[in-house]
């Protein structure tokens, strides 16, 4: 199975950029399509963007608002959530999700967080006002 591991979080003010990896082992990454969560306290977690193995399908959630880019680098077994224009509200720990597909089902990608097998152990993005 695949390990998640992820990392790039931290302590931004709003308006600023962070971007998140979310590296995998075990298993390579290309047989995977993936997601980005995100989980605010008190709140369920939320759909951010996923990303189909083959690269060709992304979607974001609503809130996203072309702010945020999720891409893949199968080479190098890593998925990444680029963030710009950050506002408090984005403020949350970040997970990035992982579902094995086929060949056939390369084009597609999930948003519902019970459709993923794998999950990382989350980073913690802080943004301020």
């Amino acid at each position: 199975q695949v390990q998640l591991v992820e990392s790039g979080g931290g302590l931004v003010q709003a308006g600023g950029s962070l971007r998140l990896s979310c590296a995998a082992s075990g298993r390579t990454l290309s047989d995977y399509a993936m997601g980005w969560f995100r989980q605010a306290p008190g709140k369920e977690r939320e759909f951010v963007a996923a990303i189909s193995r083959s690269s060709t399908g992304t979607y974001y959630g609503d809130f996203v608002k072309g702010r945020f880019t999720i891409s893949r680098d199968n080479a190098g077994n890593t998925v990444y959530l680029q963030m710009n224009s950050l506002k408090p509200e984005d403020t949350a720990v970040y997970y990035c999700a992982g579902r094995r597909v086929s060949t056939f089902s390369s084009g597609t990608y999930y948003s519902g967080p019970s459709a993923y097998d794998y999950w990382g152990q989350g980073t913690q993005v802080t943004v301020s006002s």
